[in-house]
């Protein structure tokens, strides 16, 4: 057990290590394509390159994002709540969230294979590798809110803005 948590960690700093890469080359390319167009020289592959890139930043970095925090919520509302209640709907909106994501990767295979046709336009590459981001990502999401569920139900709270609630 050990061991898969050890490379479930390593996964986690290289799905990090990648959000930030994407971040840095999407930006560095966005701000060379700009001057190469001023310049009457534009860069097509450039924007085919972001566009790729940004798909896969989405999901990866939502899944880092979900992983680091807790769902965004109105906490003024829920902490005035029952108990009972606020574990409740952490729970619910947990699983209401792995039922979008499960219809994502319904939808977003089929899509991806749909896509294999179609080319970027200066790549030579199928866009179903920017397309196969929303069911991957989604894989990742599912399995980093079941951690989490698994980790609150054995801890038997719930933190909110990093102090004890329940």
């Amino acid at each position: 057990m050990n061991t898969v948590k050890m490379l479930y960690g390593y996964f986690c700093k290289l799905e990090e290590f990648l959000v930030s890469l994407f971040i840095a080359v999407i930006t560095f390319l966005v701000f060379i394509s700009a001057l190469a167009r001023g310049l009457n020289h534009p860069l097509n592959w450039a924007t085919d390159i972001s566009l790729l890139l940004f798909a896969w930043l989405v999901f990866l970095g939502a899944d880092t994002a979900l992983r680091k925090a807790d769902f965004v919520r109105v906490d003024m509302l829920v902490i005035r709540f029952p108990e009972k209640l606020q574990k409740f709907l952490y729970y619910f909106m947990y699983v209401l969230s792995i039922g979008f994501l499960c219809v994502l990767i319904r939808f977003g295979i089929p899509l991806s294979i749909e896509n294999s046709k179609r080319l970027f336009q200066t790549l030579g590459i199928s866009y179903s590798w920017a397309t196969i981001s929303a069911p991957v990502g989604s894989i990742l999401m599912i399995i980093t809110i079941i951690l989490k569920l698994i980790s609150h139900w054995k801890d038997k709270k719930i933190v909110v803005e990093s102090k004890e609630a329940i």
